[in-house]
């Protein structure tokens, strides 16, 4: 017997481990801080951490507050009418409603593989789009679960959430950056040189690893809310088979190089299926979590 599982349930698991991934992020950050102010000196702690802050604080703020506008150029969409695509923005109109937000911007992007994204700092600056191929290769039903599961990652706020992890990840790498360089240049003899040493080494060691680490990490956040995206989709559709239908065609769905030309690898978490991520690599390295896994978890709903 397949044991049923609850979408409120899952949105809640998902958004707690989310939550307990961006902790370890953070906590990365403050042991790479404890090797900067041991080996080095605790002005070089400050110096360090206020530039890693600022300089990725200035560089993902940017991007943040102009999501919209750059994933949209990025992809080269276009609105969608209401004239020619009617089908589209029933379905917006629907799952707006379900979810009580407002109806976000409508954009089409030409490719024939089955896709969709969401971006936008706040559902009052969101935009929606699809691919040309999800119109012609989805039904009624799967267009509104995909559409569901986009509306949800606005709904909970995903470009927000995703920005600060991206904040903290970027802080560590160029906290970690300057760090390294700064071993050449840095003269302090304080504490025995054995264990200095030591300790030195220890602290390059994490210096390399922790970017990667919480990189790898933010993998782990992004596919957690992809789970969340998926139940949330539930939530508003009260349909699992709409969406588990759309993943399956999409699993099957082939896309070739020169349609690979339409994506930004840039935007490539932002979609429902990563276009650049098929069986290339091992899910650890995956945006987004097997498809078959979220199958599994929508037909057990």
């Amino acid at each position: 017997m397949v044991e049923r599982l609850s979408f409120e349930d899952e949105i809640s698991k998902n958004k707690i481990k989310s939550i307990f991934l961006i902790i370890i992020i953070f906590i990365f950050f403050l042991i790479l801080g404890y090797f900067i102010s041991y080996i080095l000196d605790p002005s070089y702690f400050f110096i360090i951490m206020i530039l890693s802050i600022i300089i990725s604080l200035l560089y993902i703020v940017i991007s943040y507050y102009n999501s919209d506008k750059i994933a949209i150029a990025s992809v080269g969409a276009k609105p969608a009418t209401l004239e020619n695509y009617r089908m589209l923005h029933h379905a917006v109109e629907n799952m707006s409603l379900a979810s009580g937000l407002p109806k976000p911007r409508v954009y089409i992007m030409e490719s024939e593989q089955i896709n969709a994204f969401a971006s936008g700092r706040d559902p009052q600056h969101a935009v929606i789009c699809v691919t040309s191929g999800s119109l012609k290769k989805l039904n009624k039903q799967e267009l509104e679960g995909v559409i569901a599961h986009e509306m949800s990652h606005i709904a909970n706020f995903d470009i927000r959430f995703m920005t600060l992890t991206a904040v903290l990840v970027g802080m560590i790498s160029i906290a970690a950056e300057i760090f390294l360089r700064s071993l050449w240049f840095s003269g302090n003899n304080k504490g025995d040189g054995r264990a200095k040493a030591i300790l030195i080494i220890l602290g390059i060691v994490f210096a390399i690893l922790a970017p990667i680490v919480a990189q790898i990490v933010s993998l782990a956040i992004s596919r957690k809310r992809e789970f969340t995206a998926d139940a949330t989709g539930v939530k508003f559709t009260r349909y699992p088979p709409g969406l588990a239908s759309a993943l399956k065609k999409i699993k099957l769905d082939h896309i070739t190089e020169q349609d690979k030309k339409h994506y930004a690898k840039a935007l490539a978490p932002l979609f429902i299926s990563n276009p650049f991520n098929a069986k290339k690599f091992s899910e650890i390295f995956s945006t987004h979590p097997n498809v078959d896994e979220r199958i599994r978890r929508l037909e057990a709903m």
